[in-house]
């Protein structure tokens, strides 16, 4: 007769509850991604019912004020083509000024679109799947806000088409190709290419979802034509999946090289204040600093707006929280690292730069070093309370968690990103080496009215990818629920048991 194994032995007295104490305790388990276990039909009516029902009333002054922004920006240009870049506020010293800083920070802006759908995709980070669609439209908009700049900067716009891309014509000249303004030619629009089709192949089984729900055949045309034929099927989701993969293996080093190019405009110059190695990493962890800022301040009002707290929850708003703190701590350590390059490279020039032109205000600094304060001591100033200080707020978790708050930090990140592309470009160029080639810039209106367009026209075409597409990937969203998990005890697999 078989003596009783130990498996089948009664348990001793107390171990159900040793086995419960020696389990985590429940406060410790991870927050589901779609909160109060809402069904996928309940997805799907939340988010595809923002653009089949009327827009909130708000919407319409929302996108007369953001479309008037745009119209003002694109008389503003025709103004200066027709009269020339004099109507600017820069001039030498100081030729690159707000045109280049716009062009930078609004590059920089796109870079959170990219690393949520790419780098995370590839990290199988779960939690992108309720931001990832409106990150990508903000850095297609992002994008194409960029790329004026730097081509009305050019004066001669007409001329753009012929010299910077590599193709022949008939003044037989060439691009140069070893300037890092070329560079950005090749970046911006592969960086644009990639992410307007990474975009949309997310979107073909949303965009199906909505040809089957369309109610006007007009609606139903345009879906059904951009959907491109998907019925859902096994052979459909397959190549889906491995497009998708495919693209995230393309985009994820565009991370890492556009605005590592962008950051070669002043890295490979002999200017003091830009001739600095630390200049890709830093521009990079820069640009994901002001992506994420970008990425909440618009999120937070459309989750409320909305009513999507329970898909875009408090966890998805924390970890894009300590994303922020982490770069924004990089940041701060490149900025200190400049000044031990400044000093350890030796160059009295480099030294001036940093401590004369930027740091030296008239309170502290000034009369430490005994120097009089620098022109421009407040942007600097500026700069660092907004992306040093401000993001470290985040180490608390009952800041993190309140959205309010978060959302107002989320402005002074964007505010304190635009001074730093401003105290780069304008302070290290304000000041020749001749003190009788030393300027101070001031912006014209031009300036200022043709930076406020822009952000009109940025929020004129965010309006209208919130009006006609799905904000938020439904398929996708799905796909993280236990309802998606055969595995899961509430999900596909209960009734089996």
């Amino acid at each position: 007769m078989a003596k009783a194994t130990t498996a089948t032995l009664p348990a001793p007295r107390g171990h159900a509850a040793a086995v419960k104490a020696a389990e985590p305790p429940r406060e410790l388990a991870r927050e589901p991604l779609v909160l109060n276990n809402r069904s996928l039909g309940w997805i799907t009516n939340a988010i595809a019912g923002i653009c089949e029902n009327p827009m909130p009333k708000w919407w319409w002054p929302a996108f007369i004020v953001s479309a008037g922004g745009a119209a003002m920006m694109f008389g503003l240009i025709a103004y200066l083509i027709s009269t020339g870049i004099g109507v600017w506020g820069l001039n030498q010293p100081a030729d690159w000024a707000w045109d280049i800083t716009n062009f930078v920070f609004w590059i920089g802006i796109g870079h959170a679109g990219t690393l949520i759908s790419a780098v995370l995709f590839l990290l199988r980070q779960k939690w992108r799947t309720s931001i990832n669609r409106a990150a990508e439209a903000m850095t297609i908009f992002a994008v194409v806000c960029a790329g004026i700049f730097p081509v009305i900067h050019t004066g001669r716009v007409w001329f753009a088409m012929l010299w910077l891309p590599p193709i022949p014509n008939h003044m037989d000249v060439w691009p140069q190709f070893r300037s890092p303004l070329l560079w950005d030619v090749f970046a911006v629009s592969t960086y644009g290419t990639v992410s307007v089709l990474f975009w949309y192949v997310g979107l073909v089984p949303d965009l199906a979802t909505l040809r089957d729900r369309a109610k006007t055949t007009l609606r139903k045309f345009f879906y059904g034509f951009f959907a491109l034929g998907w019925s859902g099927s096994n052979r459909h989701w397959s190549n889906y999946e491995k497009a998708y993969l495919i693209l995230a293996g393309l985009s994820t080093p565009l991370v890492l090289s556009v605005h590592s190019i962008v950051s070669f405009d002043f890295a490979v110059s002999q200017v003091p204040g830009w001739h600095t190695t630390i200049f890709p990493p830093y521009f990079v962890a820069g640009a994901i600093f002001s992506g994420f800022g970008m990425v909440l301040t618009l999120l937070l009002p459309m989750r409320t707006l909305f009513k999507l707290e329970d898909i875009i929850t408090v966890r998805h708003v924390e970890l894009m929280c300590k994303v922020i703190l982490a770069t924004g701590s990089i940041v701060g350590y490149a900025y200190g690292m400049e000044f031990f390059i400044a000093w350890y490279g030796g160059s009295p020039y480099e030294l001036w730069a940093f401590l004369r032109n930027r740091v030296a205000d008239p309170f502290i600094f000034g009369p430490l070093f005994k120097v009089p304060p620098a022109p421009y001591w407040w942007a600097y100033w500026m700069m660092i309370s907004c992306n040093v200080i401000s993001p470290h707020l985040f180490w608390s978790k009952k800041l993190r968690t309140n959205m309010v708050f978060v959302w107002l930090v989320s402005i002074v990140v964007n505010i304190g990103m635009w001074f730093e592309r401003f105290v780069i470009i304008v302070t290290s160029l304000h000041r020749d080496y001749l003190p009788s080639s030393w300027g101070y810039f001031n912006p014209s209106w031009v300036d200022v009215c043709t930076f406020a367009g822009s952000f009109g026209l940025f929020m004129t075409l965010f309006l209208l990818f919130m009006r006609f597409l799905p904000v938020i990937a439904i398929s996708e969203v799905k796909g993280v629920t236990p309802q998606a998990d055969p595995h899961h005890p509430s999900g596909g697999a209960k009734g089996h048991h």
